[in-house]
């Protein structure tokens, strides 16, 4: 006997999951079929439809590289994670209208009321390009992603193009999405989806250890994977997405000019978006081999960075020393950039720049206009001893990735 919408409905309030859910671009169906059933305030905390894209944007904290694809649904799916675990389930709820204002990347979540008695906090999510009112020129597909603390999951869904009408694509989306939510509340059943011949449900997690869990709650700084290093001296820090042949000479330059190891740092944290999930943690870990140092931290700028480094020369690219001087990463207070610089003075660090070229020619420290504060905790490292014109963004951009 199949399993119909309302009963796995039932079984999905009566567990002790609570979930925001956001859909974009397809899998709304969902919120209806959710509270369509008696006892809907059980499991949704709040759904959202970021339609447009600037909804989309406004959701994410930044503009995604694609609005479809697996990397956005994780993406949202994170921020309605770390939403779902600000709401307090044991007081009223916000009025209609009352905007919960939440800066998810840089919060510390707290747990639900009764969480770890049995209530549990997920980020569900849904992106997709379905059928419209008019010719589109990529694939018809579906990608839905689900946080939760101890783990990520993404499923995509090729679709046939022009088999089905908008409403059939909007319903299997939908069908879908309630998969993904018995999911999050630990269901063994499923809705059975009504594929053509040839279409198939792909999927992929990773289950966190629990030192990985308490960096992503707010409970740990850092974690450090790889050869041990002590009391690092010198910390490349970037997001490494990729790590091409440029990271890896700075690395190597750097070592020879610093005369010490150099390890690697990756801020699960940044200040325009979500932080990054277990899957993209393992996916850039992947990249990097077991005698290399690498540190997981939520330091997502260079003065907490110098917190948990004291001491330490970072090597940083151009591009990077320029930002950390927009007053965007000090909460648009210009003045905060020269604290930070002295706080990070104070901490005994310093940093190692490279030159590269920002599409307006090379450009190196001398180029920028920085506090002097900042300017004399850098030195110089000259275009005739490191110049790689590479860069992450390109690389995924032309699909490399």
């Amino acid at each position: 006997m199949l399993l119909s919408t309302e009963q796995l409905v039932e079984q999905i309030h009566d567990s002790p999951t609570r979930i925001v859910l956001a859909a974009s671009g397809g899998g709304s169906r969902a919120i209806a079929d959710l509270l369509e059933v008696p006892g809907g305030s059980r499991t949704l905390l709040e759904a959202v439809v970021p339609y447009s894209a600037v909804a989309l944007a406004a959701w994410l904290g930044s503009q995604p590289e694609e609005a479809c694809s697996a990397t956005t649904a994780r993406a949202m799916a994170m921020v309605a994670f770390l939403r779902a675990r600000q709401y307090d389930c044991t007081k009223s709820q916000p009025e209609v209208g009352v905007a919960v204002q939440l800066p998810p990347q840089l919060s510390s979540p707290r747990p639900l009321a009764g969480e770890g008695e049995g209530v549990r906090a997920a980020g569900v999510a849904c992106t997709a390009s379905l059928a419209s009112d008019r010719p589109k020129r990529g694939p018809h597909r579906l990608h839905a992603a689900l946080q939760t603390a101890p783990f990520s999951a993404a499923w995509w869904l090729p679709l046939q193009k022009g088999r089905r009408t908008r409403a059939e694509e909007e319903r299997l989306a939908g069908r879908l999405v309630l998969n993904v939510v018995a999911e999050a509340c630990g269901l063994p059943q499923r809705l059975q989806l009504d594929l053509l011949e040839g279409e198939q449900v792909q999927d992929s997690r990773t289950r966190a250890a629990q030192p990985w869990q308490d960096l992503l709650l707010g409970k740990a700084d850092v974690v450090r994977v790889g050869q041990a290093s002590a009391s690092p001296g010198a910390i490349f820090s970037g997001a490494f997405n990729p790590v091409h042949v440029g990271h890896r000479r700075m690395a190597q330059v750097a070592q020879e000019l610093l005369r010490q190891p150099v390890a690697l740092e990756i801020s699960i944290l940044n200040v325009d978006k979500p932080p990054l999930d277990y899957i993209e943690m393992e996916r850039r870990l992947g990249q990097f081999s077991a005698d290399e140092t690498v540190y997981l931290t939520r330091a997502a700028s260079f003065e907490q960075k110098s917190r948990l480094f004291p001491g330490a020369t970072f090597v940083v690219g151009i591009d990077t020393l320029r930002r950390i001087v927009e007053p965007r990463y000090y909460g648009g207070d210009p003045t905060a950039c020269q604290r930070a610089a002295q706080q990070i003075a104070g901490r005994g660090c310093r940093f190692l720049v490279f030159g590269r070229n920002l599409g307006v020619g090379f450009v190196r420290l001398a180029d920028l206009d920085l506090p002097d504060s900042l300017r004399a905790l850098c030195r110089d490292v000259p275009p005739e001893v490191f110049r790689e014109d590479v860069s992450s963004t390109a690389i995924r951009k032309s699909g490399a990735l």
